[in-house]
């Protein structure tokens, strides 16, 4: 027999598990697809007809499919990434300073909501803070702050020149105007200067013979407020002036400081005449 036919075959070879190609989920050929509303595009497509399906026309859409960008004429790209329909759910800007809240009774406006509340309760009367010294109420509690001080005598405002103390900074600011004796607001009637508005609409009340505040009890008219207040103590007869000598009790503070003079002795008038005081 021929000894080559005694010989085996030679085994196939054989590759082992590590020079073998792994074999993974993600590398076997799959069909991609990317819906893009009009047409469809696939990689089938693509290699039997060797064309390439064309965009949609004037959009180019981005990587995370999440916005598009529109092209002009010219060629230039702009992204729109808001519809219609979230532009019209977006608030409105509001201007800085825009009075939003209106008063329903008299139609004047706020900026603040805050300030709308505390203005209605000029027209409700709603007076929510009150003294408990006294019982006075007030609408604003910063108004009820200033007035706590007359009890407690607390003056925290002081004047840099002379050293006078006040209550409210409202009065500082007045009495700084005496150290200028700044005057620069005339009466058109007889020309007479005021450090003030507030006192030039005083003092003009003497020639219209305006009586803007009247008595609840009795009637009676009168040009300033003060002048009031200190009338209704005729009816009430409150004397919120003490004297700190003898305890006396007055309605006025002029006539406290009058009293006061008994006990001094002061007597600041003085007759040119004789010189007698």
């Amino acid at each position: 027999m021929d000894s080559s036919l005694d010989q085996e075959e030679p085994e196939p070879l054989q590759m082992t598990e590590e020079q073998q190609e792994p074999e993974h989920p993600w590398t076997k050929e799959e069909v991609l697809e990317i819906c893009i509303d009009t047409f469809m595009v696939t990689s089938n497509d693509e290699e039997k007809n060797h064309v390439k399906p064309e965009p949609i026309k004037n959009q180019v859409i981005s990587q995370d499919f999440s916005e598009a960008e529109t092209q002009d004429q010219e060629g230039n790209y702009h992204k729109d990434s808001e519809s219609k329909q979230d532009k019209a759910q977006k608030p409105e800007k509001r201007h800085i300073g825009e009075k939003r809240f209106p008063c329903t009774t008299c139609g004047k406006c706020f900026i603040k909501k805050g300030h709308l509340i505390v203005h209605m309760r000029i027209h409700t009367g709603e007076r929510p803070f009150k003294c408990l010294s006294c019982g006075k109420s007030f609408t604003k509690k910063s108004v009820l702050d200033e007035h706590v001080r007359i009890h407690s005598g607390e003056k925290p405002f002081s004047c840099m020149i002379c050293g006078k103390r006040f209550g409210r900074k409202c009065n500082l600011t007045y009495h700084m105007i005496i150290h200028t004796d700044e005057r620069s607001f005339p009466c058109d009637t007889c020309e007479k200067t005021f450090r003030s508005k507030d006192a030039l609409n005083k003092h003009q009340r003497v020639h219209t013979g305006e009586k803007p505040f009247f008595c609840v009890i009795c009637g009676k008219g009168f040009s300033q407020k003060v002048h009031l207040t200190n009338h209704m103590r005729t009816h009430t007869d409150e004397r919120p002036f003490p004297c700190n000598i003898c305890e006396k009790t007055f309605r006025r503070k002029d006539l406290l400081n009058r009293h006061m003079r008994v006990h001094t002795d002061e007597k600041p008038f003085q007759c040119v005449a004789c010189e007698k005081s």
